[in-house]
Order: structure tokens, then sequence, then C-alpha cells
């Protein structure tokens, strides 16, 4: 028989049983059938609870538990992979009429996604400070610097990093400036993924080196988008946070 009903009936309960669908223990096997339809719904909201716990923690329990099963009937996983099951739950949220007063809950959602994808991201060996120290000084605006496989940077018009960090024991509860922008630098370039605020014009920079800018160029267009960034610190920053996996000269300054 078709997939299609059956997939239907397992997310809707108000769907009947499809005709196909029997039993070898029991004439009508609409009372088994709820029961596996339940389990899957579980399975389903207790991956995505796992997946976003600071988020969950924000609303509590009872609202994430009934936003989550919204979620999954309107979007069912598409591969048996859960791991990364709940992709466009932050896009979800964001459109999401319940959470309309919380703008803030689906950038706190997005950091948690990328946090996720950041932890089975490939393995890469992130250059040290002797990788660039060796590096002319003269010749390092020319250099291209390829991020590390699970560097991701979440840019937001709210404080996503202080609320995330809240909920989420990084940092105790206090007042927040829900008015205050925050870009986070995500990365795990060894076991643990961590989750950096960005100075301003940092998020710039990275994003220009991770659409094959030189650092030079990179440098240029942050200073262009903020004046009050800091090339020495953010350079700092990359090379600190391990989020750089090589260096390699721009093809004009090869020789």
């Amino acid at each position: 028989m078709s997939t299609a009903p059956f997939a239907a009936a397992l997310l809707d309960p108000d769907r009947r049983l499809p005709d196909e669908i029997t039993s070898h223990t029991a004439r009508h096997p609409e009372t088994r059938f709820a029961v596996y339809r339940n389990n899957v719904m579980v399975s389903l909201i207790e991956a995505l609870r796992t997946r976003f716990p600071a988020t969950e923690r924000i609303v509590g329990d009872e609202f994430f538990t009934a936003m989550a099963r919204t979620f999954v009937r309107a979007q069912p996983p598409r591969s048996p992979l859960l791991m990364s099951y709940g992709d466009h739950f932050p896009a979800f949220v964001k459109a999401f009429q319940p959470t309309a007063d919380m703008p803030w809950l689906a950038e706190v959602a997005r950091l948690e996604a990328a946090r996720t994808r950041a932890y089975h991201a490939a393995d890469a060996v992130p250059l040290a400070p002797a990788d660039f120290s060796a590096i002319d000084p003269d010749t390092l605006g020319a250099m291209r610097v390829q991020l590390h496989p699970s560097a991701a940077i979440v840019r937001s018009q709210h404080p996503v990093v202080t609320i995330w960090a809240m909920n989420s024991g990084e940092a105790p509860l206090g007042l927040v400036d829900f008015g205050t922008a925050e870009d986070a630098l995500v990365v795990r370039p060894h076991l643990t993924v961590g989750v950096l605020r960005l100075p301003r014009g940092a998020a710039t920079f990275l994003g220009a080196l991770q659409d094959d800018a030189t650092i030079a160029d990179a440098l240029g267009a942050a200073l262009a988008d903020d004046e009050s960034f800091d090339p020495t610190a953010t350079l700092a920053l990359l090379i600190g946070s391990g989020a750089a996996a090589a260096l390699t000269p721009a093809p004009e300054a090869a020789p």
C-alpha cells in the first residue's frame, strides 16, 4: 500500500486508520495503532526537546510540548537521522503566532540548532597561534582563512547569546536588555561546542572569510560595516577560538 495514508494517520489523531492496516492479534487494530502513533509523536517531541533545551526552559514544558507537537504534524522528519530533525524548527517558531510577543525566541532556537550541527560536524585540527605567527606580516593580509567545518555565525537583532546563556546554565539569570543586538560564533574545534559573543563588526569579518575573502578584504568589509570594529581583537578571537582550520594564499598572491 502507499505509505502516504499511513504517515498522515500516524501524525494526525483525527484521521481514520487506513483500511489496509490489520493486526494478527486483533480484529480492529485501532487501539494498537493509537499506541504506536503516541510513541512516534513522543519520540519526535523528545528529539526536539533534546535539541532545544534552552527554548523549552524559556517557554516551559507544557507550552514547548504543544508547540513541538504542532511542528511535528506540520513538518514530519524526512530522514531517519533524528540528529538533524528540527533544522526548520527556528523558522517555525518565528512564524508561530503564540510566540509573536517573543521575537527573540526563534533566534535562541536558531543558535541551539547551530550548536547541534557544530557537534556533528566533521573534525578538523584548528590552526595554532604559531601557524599565524609563521606568516610574514606583509603577506598575511593576502591570505585566505578556511574556517573550521563546525563554525557558524548567528546574527541577531536581539541579545541571543545572553538569553541562551541564562537558560542553558552558562550564565546566571539577570536583567536583559531586549533591544541589544548580539552576534554569535558557534564552533567545536575539539570536543566541546563553544558559543562566543562576537564584538561589533566581527560577524561581518568572519562572514567575509566564509565567502572566500582575503584577510585584508574581510577586515575592510568589517570596518566599512562598523567603524568601531577592532581588527586586533577580532584576529585574536579568530585564532583563540579555534575557528580557523587552514591558511591559503590568494591565487594572485601565490608564487
